[in-house]
C-alpha cells in the first residue's frame, strides 16, 4: 500500500452537494446554534443533486438536518489529512463557559473537531425550482456564506426531538444583551437601504404597507429570477427588516469572551455589504455606532 493510501486510510470522503449562501460572509457574527436567530438564507445545490425528484416529498416537513463543513477551518480543506492527528485538539474553550474553562472537544460543538463537520437542525420555509435548480430556503441556520453542504435529512419530531434530555453546561439559551443604535449609525443603514432600492428600481415594490418582507422571508422569491440574481439580492441587497435581524445578531454577544468586559472597544461584524460597528457602553448596552458599505 502507497504511504498515500495509507494516510487515507481512516478518512472517508463525502461529496458536496451544495452550498449555503448567506448574508453573512465571516465567522463573526454568526450564531454559535441554530435558531437562535430567524436569519434567511439559501442552500444552493449543484449538479447532480440539484434535481428536483431528489426532493419529492421534503416539503412536508417543516424542518430538516443540514451536515456541512467548517469550511474556514483551514485554508486547504484536505491540510488535515494525512497528518496522523497532530493538529487534534482534545480540549476547547467553549464560549458558554466564559472562555477560558477547558472540557473535552467532544462534549462540545466546536469547530475544531477532527472531522471538522456541523450538524445543525434549520427551518425549510420552501424549495424553489429555479433555471431547473433546486433551491432551499432556509431559516435559523449557524453556518456562513460559502459552507459546503455535505447531507440533507428531514427533521421527524418523534424521535428527534427528546423532551428528557440534559444539556450538560448548557440546560438554555444563553442571555440577550439589549441592543441600541446610534441616530447617526441608523441613518447611514437607511441610507444604504434606499440606495439598493434605487439599484433595483423599485423591482420588488418593499415599501407599501410597512410590512416589508418580514424576516427577509419574502425577498427571496425564484420565479422569473435567475439563481445568481437571487443569491446576490439575498447577500448584498440591505431591506428596512434587517435592522432587526442585525439587532438579533448582535444581542448574541459574538464578542470574544475573553474581551466582554471592554468598554468602548469596536468591533466590525459583516452583514451583507455593509460593516457594522458595534461597542459596549457603561450602561452594559451595546451600541451599534456605524453602518458602512462595503466595496465588493
Amino acid at each position: 500500500m502507497s504511504d498515500d493510501n495509507i494516510s487515507l486510510a481512516g478518512y472517508h470522503h463525502a461529496p458536496m452537494i451544495g452550498y449555503h449562501r448567506a448574508p453573512l460572509s465571516q465567522k463573526f457574527g454568526a450564531p454559535r446554534q441554530p435558531n437562535l436567530v430567524a436569519l434567511t438564507s439559501i442552500i444552493e445545490m449543484i449538479a447532480p443533486y440539484d434535481s428536483p425528484a431528489a426532493f419529492a416529498g421534503l416539503d412536508a416537513f417543516s424542518h430538516i438536518w443540514i451536515s456541512w463543513q467548517f469550511h474556514h477551518n483551514y485554508t486547504n480543506k484536505d491540510s488535515h489529512i494525512g497528518k496522523s492527528g497532530t493538529d487534534f485538539r482534545a480540549q476547547v474553550r467553549p464560549p458558554r463557559l466564559g472562555g477560558n474553562q477547558k472540557i473535552g472537544v467532544f462534549a462540545s460543538r466546536s469547530m475544531y473537531r477532527p472531522s471538522a463537520l456541523g450538524l445543525s437542525v434549520v427551518k425549510l420555509e420552501s424549495i424553489e425550482v429555479c433555471d431547473g435548480r433546486v433551491l432551499l430556503i432556509i431559516s435559523g441556520a449557524d453556518m456562513i456564506d460559502g459552507t459546503p453542504i455535505i447531507d440533507i435529512k428531514p427533521y421527524v419530531a418523534y424521535s428527534d426531538a427528546l423532551s428528557n434530555a440534559k444539556s450538560g453546561f448548557a440546560p438554555t439559551a444563553p442571555d440577550l444583551l439589549e441592543i441600541i443604535i446610534t441616530e447617526s449609525a441608523y441613518e447611514q443603514f437607511m441610507t444604504l437601504v434606499d440606495a439598493g432600492r434605487c439599484d433595483k428600481n423599485d423591482n420588488d415594490n418593499d415599501n407599501d404597507n410597512g410590512t416589508e418582507n418580514k424576516n427577509n422571508k419574502k425577498a427571496i422569491h425564484a420565479k422569473n429570477n435567475s439563481v445568481a440574481t437571487l443569491i446576490q439580492q439575498m447577500q448584498e441587497q440591505l431591506l428596512i427588516s434587517d435592522i432587526e435581524i442585525i439587532k438579533a445578531l448582535i444581542a448574541q454577544d459574538p464578542r470574544p469572551a475573553y474581551r466582554r468586559a471592554e468598554i468602548n472597544t469596536p468591533f466590525v461584524m459583516r452583514y451583507k455589504s455593509a460593516d457594522v460597528s458595534f461597542q459596549l457602553i457603561e450602561s452594559g448596552q451595546l451600541q451599534i455606532t456605524a453602518v458602512v458599505k462595503v466595496s465588493f
